[in-house]
């Protein structure tokens, strides 16, 4: 059989994987009931011309389980970061002392875990788009490859461990949602 017609089944597994890595940043992000200073990575502030994330503004740390401290290297940044804080929808409200920066995270009321479960849900469901995509473009690679010469058997069988390596990812979408949403829902 000519390379050609071989399916790179490493790509499609490549970035099967990549879309689960985004994932797990997203509901890294997701704040539950405990600190985190991953539920920071989205927010970006207007800093030097640019945006940038807080973590390169500053030191971010957690002391105690209810509780991320900010240590801002430059004071001229500290009312930039706050206010991207705020207006980040995170819920926390930043209380400024000196060069830190201290975000009191609030227990989570039941209301707003289902809206975090129904958030992380979407997140999943994102995820799930672009490995049905990954698992499009490999078919479409297999039915470029039957039409170049590739047998029917061949077909059968690239197609096989295309789809099986699609199930396998969205089975791990599954599991990681479900456990997001048990620790959101968790008090």
């Amino acid at each position: 059989m000519p390379d050609d017609l071989e399916i790179d089944l490493d790509a499609i597994q490549r970035r099967m994987d990549g879309a689960m890595n985004a994932l797990k940043m997203e509901f890294a992000s997701l704040r539950t009931g405990r600190a985190s200073a991953q539920i920071l990575d989205p927010i970006q502030v207007e800093a030097y011309g640019q945006m940038t994330p807080i973590n390169q503004l500053g030191t971010v740390n957690v002391p105690e389980p209810r509780m991320v401290v900010i240590n801002v290297w430059d004071k001229g940044m500290i009312n930039k970061v706050e206010k991207a804080i705020r207006e980040s929808g995170l819920g926390i409200n930043p209380v400024t002392d000196g060069p830190l920066i201290r975000l009191p995270i609030p227990e989570l009321n039941e209301q707003r875990r289902k809206e975090l479960a129904k958030v992380a849900a979407g997140y999943a469901e994102s995820c799930k788009v672009a490995i049905r995509n990954v698992r499009r473009d490999g078919m479409d690679q297999i039915k470029k490859a039957k039409a170049a010469g590739m047998s029917e058997d061949d077909q059968k069988m690239w197609s096989e461990e295309v789809q099986d390596l699609t199930d396998k990812h969205i089975a791990m979408v599954d599991k990681a949602l479900e456990t997001k949403q048990q620790e959101i829902m968790q008090v």
